[in-house]
Order: C-alpha cells, then structure tokens, then sequence
C-alpha cells in the first residue's frame, strides 16, 4: 500500500477530515486541535466526578470522557449531566464503554458522545486459539453487527456522536486469530464497525487506535487513514483522537506521549488528542496543550512542496525497521543508535570545561555519553578546541569530539577533531575542499535541499554521516533520506540533531525534542542522536536515552507500562505505580505493567515481562506475559508478592 495516509510525507499538511459535533464542540474540519481528558472517579459519586470535571475544564480540557462500567454508571450521567448544567460548566460528555452495550444505550440518553471498544463491545476476551473458517467468521461478525446497530440508531435519532476507539490491548480473540496483535488487526477491528455506522446512514464517527508501544498507535493510525482514504477517495475522512495510551508518569510518560502523539500530528493526523499519565487528569492538560499548540500555529502556514525525490523515504509507513545503513565508524549498521552531547560554542576555559564535563559523566549511571559536538565560529576557536581535547584527554575522558564548522573552516576544525558536522548553507559559491570522512548538515529550504546536495556531491566525494538543521525537521529528515537513496546514497548513516529552544517552557521543550527526534526514530531513521540545550550535559544525555527508550530503540531502565486511572481502577494507581517503581526501578531492561482493570491490562501487556492489573476493590493478580500466575493479592501487599514473582522467575537482580 503506498503512502495514503498523507498528501505527501515531505511537507506538513492536515489531513482533510469532515467536522464531527460533540456538543458545543467541533472535531475535525477547519476547527483547532481539541484537548480531552477522563475523570478517574467512580462515576456514581457525582459530587467527585462533577468537580474533577469542572478542574478539568478550569485547566482547559475541551471534552471529558467519563466511564460507564455498568447500566447503573450509565443512569447516573443524567445527574452529572444536571450538576455541571447548574454550575454552568458547558462541556461535552463522553461515556467510556466497554463489555455492556446496555450501558451504552443508557448512556446515549444523557452525553453528547459514545466511545465503544469494537474489541469487546460484543466479544469476551479469553485468549483462545481456533481456526475461523469463512462462513464462521462472517457468522460472527454478523453477530456483533446485530449487537452494535441498536447503538447506531439510537445515536443518530438522538443527534449524538460515536468514537470506535480500538486498543492494540483489547483486539478480540476472532481479530487475534485472523489478523493477529498487529495494527492490521487494529484496523479490521475498527472498519467492520464503521460498516454498521455507514449502512445506517451514520456518520458523525471519530476513530481511535491507541496502544502503549508507539510504534505500534503510529503504524495503525497511519493503516486506518489510508484504508478510509481508499473507501472514499478525494472526499474529508473522518477525525481521528489520537494517543498512546498507558504512557505511565514523569518524564518518561511525557517522551512516550509526545514520540506516539507527536509524530501523528506530524503526518498532519489528529484532529483531538489526549496524553494518558499516570497522575491526577488534570496535570494531562497543559501537557496535550502544548502539543496541540506546535501543529495549531502551523495552520495558517504557505509551505512549498519540494519536488518529489525519486526514492521512498521508508520501506514501509505501517511497520518498523530500521533503515540498512553500512557502519561508518561507531555509527550505523548493526551497532545501536548512538548519544552525543551538544555543548554549544567551544569552551573558553578548557580546564573549567573539561572539568565539568567529567564530572557531568560521573552522574550518568549505567548510561554513556558517545560523543561531545561544539562549534567553531571564528579561526581562534580551532586553538581553544584543541585545548579542549587535550584537557579532556587528560582527564581520561576518551570521548570523540566532533567540531560544527563553516566549510571555510573545515580543514582547520579536521586538525582538532575527530569529525567535523560541516553546515552546508547553499553551496551557491564555489566551495573550499570538504575534508573527507566528515558530516554534511544541510541548512537550506526543503525546496533547495536536492540542489545543495548534488552541488557538494559535485565537489567532494560523499560523506560520512549526513544531516538536516529545518524549521521542519521530521520532514527535513524523510526528505534527505530520499534523496540519498535516489542518488545511490541510501546506506549513508543520518544523525539527528534537536536544539532546546531557550525561549520555551521546560515542558514544552522536552516535548518539541521528543516528536522531532522520536518520531524518524520510530520510522527506523537516524544512526545518532545528538541533544543539547537542556541546562546540563548529563540532562541532555539522559533525555536522549529517554527518547530512545521510548522509540522502542535501547532500553536503559525499566520501563513501565501504566494505564491512567479512570472510575474502573479499583485502587490509587498512582500511588501504587510509585510504589511499583520503588522496589522494581532499578531492573533495567525489565518491562513491568501496571493496570488498573482488566479491559486493556493482559493485552497491552503483549510484550511486558511482568503485570500487575486490579481484579477487584484493592485486590491485584499477577501475571508473567499473557498468564495470570498469582490471583487475588491484597493490593497492599502486591507489589511485594511481585518481587518475589520476579525473583521466581530468575529476573532479580539487587539494586
């Protein structure tokens, strides 16, 4: 399938979608991204959930999503419904279904949205292998069908909206065994809904495709726009809300949002989105702002399509692999994407400097700084790098140095350096000889970039490593890629380079830096990442790891995998997330899920080594991959019982 889920992967544009109105609120069209969030109260208490609701809405959440386990959480939205009504809070309510489409009908009398999960609208997970022969499986689909369209029906009489949202954690076990845990099991599972929607004459739909694994959301998301691209050709599709959902907390939470969601809104995909952490719902807000705010501003923008390449960008938009690059050094081929540091201009005390750099090493851990990049501006900066190199050589600091040079500057930067990233502005006057085995960093329009590039190819033979310094980037770097490859260059390693923007918000820098580095990362671009900007060098290398660790690319601590609470979570899922992550998060390259309820637990933690999901009032079951081992835990002792569960298993080590 080619590229159908964008116009063209080299330059931002939205993808064209109908407006879909939730209440008050449109989704899609020509409207603004929208924020939403879920309340984590039990949705019976109408007092708690009325006021998180109105927090909610103070922090400027534009659409809540409130879950309905049961007919009788259903019921009780006529009274959240009236209480926000007498506070004057005007919000859009979505009820949040699963396992109980009676429930949905009932929710549909009180709320402006239904979000169904097409996994288990009609299903009950129970892991079971079997053969579907044809006439079964359209049987069952059928089935569901017969299920699903009473829903339908009663939301378009009534005027409301619908969000299929299919979670990679929850496919069927009819999608499982046909499709497999993939993102075309994703999609399949989402369309034979829409089938329903469409044969009844519905179509105020808003689709979701979220799982905890980024690259798993980015690939589905990328499939169900192009299928809906292919059923009505040249027609607006229908809004997306897009997510990664169990993103888990901090910092790390943050990177994994941004990597999965960012690099959506990057193909110009999403028309409302909401960051899932594990904290209060409230805090999710001024994060999803802050992405939303990036794409919002690139509305009015006249962006000029480069010429087509002549090679693809990726093998394959819906799957993961890392582009065949042939090592150069310590970069590329089969060795890992590499970390370097960006100190910004050479030092000019190369004692002071030296000495703050091997005390900022002794603070990474288990991580490694690969690399130092500084740049040379004048001829007197090459001495002083010298100087540098010698003071960290002293030191015992055995780090490349790589030195940022104009190309008048590059042979003098190659006599201090072990590479020198040599910034290509035009290459319109005839160049100075470009020293071999350095890096060219490309710092032109996307519509000069061919040009500038065949103009230094015409003057030295090809380089190293290859980058691109554009207002753009996720674009800039998919369009180099093509080009090298057009141009029998596609093996050449790419580096990625982020700058912290030193007038934004520390947020909001560490969001811009996660999408614009996670997101070709996720596509199987880039052969080393190099960061700087964020107020330390161990900061910079840490959050580099971070974003790594995020993309599914090098795993450098535990990671954990941790749902945000809603009224189904039958514990404090932030308390005990953090009481998890004391005794467990020092098992570096350990996966370890942390799930309030059994609706996505056992399924996104497809690829976890250890879960542990609520089964009932502070009361937890165990398990090891897809098998429940321990049932029943007293949520207080539970994450006890899990280290021993580990330990059992042969994965403990002391920290």
């Amino acid at each position: 399938m080619t590229a159908g889920f964008a116009a063209s992967p080299f330059v931002w544009r939205r993808r064209p979608t109908r407006e879909v109105r939730i209440g008050d609120v449109g989704v899609g069209g020509r409207n603004p991204l929208r924020v939403q969030s879920m309340t984590t109260t039990d949705t019976r208490d109408t007092a708690a959930t009325v006021a998180q609701t109105e927090r909610l809405v103070a922090a400027g959440c534009e659409i809540v999503r409130v879950t309905a386990p049961s007919i009788t959480d259903a019921e009780n939205l006529a009274a959240i419904r009236a209480e926000l009504d007498r506070r004057g809070v005007r919000v859009p309510l979505v009820a949040d279904i699963h396992f109980t489409p009676n429930a949905a009908l009932e929710a549909a009398e009180h709320v402006e949205k239904v979000r169904i999960n097409p996994g288990n609208y009609a299903d009950r997970k129970r892991f079971e292998q079997r053969e579907y022969s044809d006439a079964e499986y359209r049987a069952e689909v059928e089935r569901v069908h017969a299920r699903f369209r009473p829903l339908v029906r009663r939301l378009k009489t009534l005027g409301r909206a619908l969000r299929i949202g299919t979670n990679h954690g929850s496919l069927s076990d009819r999608i499982l065994n046909r499709f497999g845990d993939t993102p075309l099991g994703m999609v399949e599972s989402a369309l034979e809904f829409l089938d329903v929607c469409e044969d009844e004459g519905f179509f105020d739909v808003v689709f979701s495709m979220k799982a905890s694994n980024p690259q798993v959301a980015i690939h589905a998301y990328r499939l169900l726009a192009a299928r809906l691209a292919e059923r009505a050709p040249g027609r607006p599709s229908y809004p997306f809300h897009v997510g990664v959902t169990e993103a888990g907390d901090g910092t790390d939470g943050r990177v994994k949002s941004a990597i999965g969601i960012g690099a959506l809104l990057e193909d110009g995909i999403g028309d409302t989105i909401r960051v899932s952490l594990t904290e209060d719902p409230v805090k999710e807000i001024p994060v999803a702002r802050a992405l939303a705010a990036r794409y919002d501003s690139r509305a009015g923008l006249s962006l000029t399509v480069p010429p087509e390449p002549g090679a693809a960008w990726v093998a394959n938009p819906y799957a993961h692999a890392r582009r065949l690059t042939v090592a150069e050094g310590a970069f590329g081929g089969s060795q890992p994407v590499r970390v370097e540091a960006w100190l910004g201009p050479v030092p000019p005390d190369a004692e002071a400097a030296a000495t703050a750099v091997e005390r900022a090493l002794g603070g990474l851990g288990e991580i490694a700084c690969e690399g130092l990049l500084a740049d040379v501006v004048q001829p007197a900066d090459v001495a002083r790098a010298a100087a540098f190199a010698e003071a960290l050589a002293k030191r015992g600091v055995a780090l490349p140095l790589a030195l940022g040079a104009s190309p008048e500057l590059a042979a003098a930067a190659a006599t201090a350096a072990s590479r020198v990233v040599i910034r290509l502005d035009s290459m319109e006057a005839e160049p100075p000889t470009l020293p071999v085995a350095s890096e060219w960093s490309f710092r032109v329009p996307p519509e000069r970039l061919a040009a500038t590039l065949d103009r230094a190819l015409a003057h030295a033979p090809p380089p190293a490593l290859a980058s691109v310094d554009a207002p753009l980037p996720v674009q800039a770097v998919r369009l180099l890629v093509a080009l090298l490859a057009a141009r029998g260059l596609g093996t050449l390693p790419v580096a990625l380079r982020h700058r912290a923007d030193p007038f934004a918000e520390e947020e909001g820098a560490l969001l811009a830096a996660a999408t614009d580095l996670g997101a070709p990362l996720c596509d199987g671009i880039g052969d080393l990442v190099s960061l700087g900007g964020f107020g330390s060098l161990t900061r910079d290398v840490e959050l580099a790891y971070r974003i790594l660790q995020g993309a599914r690319l090098r795993t450098s601590w535990t990671e954990f995998i941790s749902c945000p609470s809603c009224g189904r979570t039958l514990f404090d899922l932030e308390e005990t997330t953090a009481r998890v992550k004391a005794v467990t998060g020092h098992l570096r390259g350990l996966k370890i899920a942390v799930m309030g309820c059994i609706v996505n637990g056992p399924g996104e933690m497809a690829d976890a080594d250890f879960g542990y999901v609520g089964s009932g009032p502070d009361r937890v079951n165990l398990y090891v991959g897809h098998e429940c081992l321990v049932r029943n835990v007293p949520a207080a002792e539970a994450p006890a019982r899990l280290v021993s569960l580990i330990r059992e298993r042969g994965r403990w080590v002391d920290p």
